[in-house]
């Protein structure tokens, strides 16, 4: 590139959008999105589910094409028709759970449709394996070019897509909530080298719902609210509780409203649970208008603890009994017969139809009895999903919309929907609002609140602690299979059960007290 072609993006955004609207249908997904991205800088996008931060990166990506607004890339003005022009334009997106050929090596999938030729234009391996071995070095990161996808953790993958970029010659690297499924070490090392990425001048965009992750890693940040731009300014001048009243349009006084509830009787009785390798002697009692938050690190067992209870998975000893009977183990039918409800972790793949309506995804555990006849109608579904999905608020213009074109927080809605319509006396929810704004974060805790209120029993396990702090009535901490505290609320606190977390099972044998 000539020295004054380099000049000239110097002084020039690598990215501008400016009031690009887009529609599908009467529905406006984007009003007025406006964002500037700078080379040599990571530029946060935040804004709540539905702010339009997915339409405007996929306009950006070439998925979608904007109806109006104005669209620069390095100053020049491009209207993308498909991705395959905005990655031959510099653009690279790297999404949460990248889509990689799980049967090609990682060399193949960076090279892919422009492998390295040598004579007879047969594919170069060795040059492509050296290429590839030298973006990984370029990155700090030891993953063998020859080693087959599949089976790869979702860091190394996004780290195979940033690799790719970085071969492209990318300009703009968006990456789209990229450390949802990452562990803190996992988290770091990308952040690393999203950092050396920026000090070679490339632009980034990052987004994420986590304020401590924008804060730690980014320059700048853009709000978005309602389809529209709100504000930008620089992380250091800006505080969390500016940018979330701007996200939210108003002030979030309380993010953890929990209010007191009346403790009846025990609904929940699990003793002595144990599955090898998994989990071990698990007690725990669960009682009606209690919240009891599963605490611990990922991968102490405790969505494993919650899966055996509901029977999802088996057991090797001990027992569960819900209202003084005894539930076997093993049948999720059974489970819900007896009363019980079960919120997975990943709500697209375990909780949800991702493409039927909110009314079959809502009505799915209770369709046996919604048929008459043998004959089951959009009627009866709707009819039957209706309540439910008014009385949690979800946002859709109607009950036949494709729970894949929902957001997040609305998308977590309906799963729980599913599990109330079923009228149960337990609800487990695992990791209730990962991947929600902050807004909706505060919805459902009000939700999760109300229904403790009305007597439901429930078992929450997240990995954010101060969720677990706001809502528990008391904290069970889960340590390398076992549970090592039972902390009532008055006394939890992040010292106390972090160090339940990380202490050794037989530190803690004597000190854990009874649930």
């Amino acid at each position: 590139m000539p020295d004054h072609e380099e000049r000239r993006e110097e002084r020039m955004p690598t990215l501008q959008l400016r009031d690009v609207a887009k529609s599908f249908g009467a529905v406006a997904a984007l009003r007025s999105g406006t964002l500037e991205v700078w080379p040599g800088s990571i530029h946060a996008l935040v804004g709540e589910n539905g702010a339009g931060k997915s339409t405007l990166v996929k306009i950006v990506a070439g998925v979608h094409r904007r109806d109006a607004g104005e669209f620069r890339l390095l100053g020049d003005p491009v209207d993308f028709g498909s991705t395959a022009e905005s990655k031959a334009a510099g653009v690279a997106v790297i999404y949460q759970e990248p889509t990689l050929f799980p049967d090609l090596s990682v060399a193949e999938n960076i090279f892919m449709g422009r492998h390295p030729r040598g004579r007879g234009r047969r594919i170069d391996r060795t040059r492509m394996y050296a290429e590839s071995h030298a973006l990984f070095a370029r990155l700090g990161v030891g993953i063998d070019p020859r080693r087959v996808a599949n089976g790869l953790s979702i860091a190394d993958q996004q780290l195979i897509e940033i690799a790719k970029a970085i071969s492209l010659d990318a300009k703009l690297l968006v990456m789209d909530e990229p450390t949802a499924a990452l562990s803190g070490n996992e988290v770091a090392r990308l952040f690393a080298v999203a950092r050396s990425l920026r000090d070679e001048g490339r632009a980034l965009v990052f987004i994420s719902h986590r304020f401590d992750e924008v804060f730690d890693l980014c320059d700048t940040v853009t709000v978005m609210r309602d389809g529209a731009y709100v504000s930008t300014a620089r992380v250091a001048e800006t505080t969390e509780a500016e940018i979330v009243a701007k996200m939210v349009g108003r002030e979030v006084a309380e993010l953890f409203p929990k209010t007191p509830a009346s403790i009846g009787d025990v609904v929940l009785d699990v003793q002595g649970l144990g599955s090898t390798g998994e989990f071990h002697d698990v007690s725990f009692q669960v009682r009606a208008g209690e919240i009891v938050g599963l605490a611990g690190l990922v991968g102490a067992g405790r969505s494993e603890i919650a899966r055996a209870v509901f029977g999802v998975d088996g057991y090797d000893e001990g027992s569960v009994t819900l209202d003084g009977r005894v539930v076997p183990k093993g049948s999720p039918r059974r489970a819900i017969r007896a009363g019980m409800a079960f919120v997975p972790e990943d709500r697209r793949q375990q909780g949800l139809v991702i493409e039927s309506s909110v009314a079959r995804n809502i009505s799915a555990v209770i369709r046996g009895g919604l048929a008459r006849t043998g004959l089951l109608t959009a009627r009866a579904e709707n009819r039957a999903a209706g309540p439910w999905a008014a009385r949690l608020q979800v946002k859709t213009s109607a009950l036949d919309m494709r729970a894949a074109t929902m957001s997040g927080g609305n998308q977590q809605k309906v799963v729980i929907a599913k599990w109330l319509a079923t009228g149960p006396r337990l609800l487990i929810i695992d990791e209730p609002t990962r991947g929600i704004d902050v807004g909706t974060k505060a919805e459902v805790h009000r939700l999760l609140s109300d229904l403790a209120g009305q007597g439901l029993a429930i078992v929450m396990i997240s990995s954010e602690l101060p969720e677990v702090l706001g809502m528990a009535d008391r904290v069970l901490v889960v340590c390398e299979g076992r549970i090592t505290a039972d902390i009532a609320r008055a006394d939890a606190t992040p010292e106390n059960v972090m160090a339940a977390a990380t202490r050794s099972t037989s530190a803690t044998a004597a000190t854990k007290e009874p649930a």
